[in-house]
């Protein structure tokens, strides 16, 4: 028997990763047209500033088809999925600090939304950091 790795088991956590990094983008870029088809209802809705709302809007929609880009590639690069990890810690952390320093003076729906979203972002960044530390030590990178 051989101790090389079967070509479908050294693609299966790349096709994992892809997968998670094409939700990550669907969810980011509905989230992202939302604010921007929606920033009306939104904005009253969480307390949050319309304009604010379509900017951050815009930035989620580039983002988003950047991270669709990355997940159709048959194989991320781990430099960039590593920087998909961190915006998305980043993002999360944000969203936390706005809250807990007053920047933003959110609705009750807006203190729910904003914890809740940035726990579902936090945890895609989790799940991409997991494959990618999978992926290195599977390729010895």
């Amino acid at each position: 028997m051989s101790a090389a790795v079967s070509p479908t088991a050294a693609s299966t956590p790349q096709i994992t990763l892809r997968r998670w990094l094409g939700l990550d983008a669907v969810v980011t870029g509905g989230n992202g047209l939302a604010y921007l088809a929606l920033s009306g209802p939104v904005s009253d809705l969480l307390g949050v500033d319309r304009g604010l709302l379509l900017v951050l809007g815009a930035v989620l929609v580039v983002y988003a088809a950047d991270v669709a880009w990355l997940a159709r590639k048959p194989v991320p690069p781990a430099r960039l999925v590593a920087l998909v990890v961190d915006i998305n810690i980043a993002w999360a952390v944000a969203s936390v600090v706005v809250l807990v320093t007053g920047v933003l003076d959110p609705t009750t729906a807006g203190y729910v939304w904003i914890p809740l979203q940035a726990a579902v972002v936090l945890g895609f960044a989790v799940v991409q950091y997991g494959l990618l530390r999978g992926l290195r030590a599977a390729t010895g990178h």
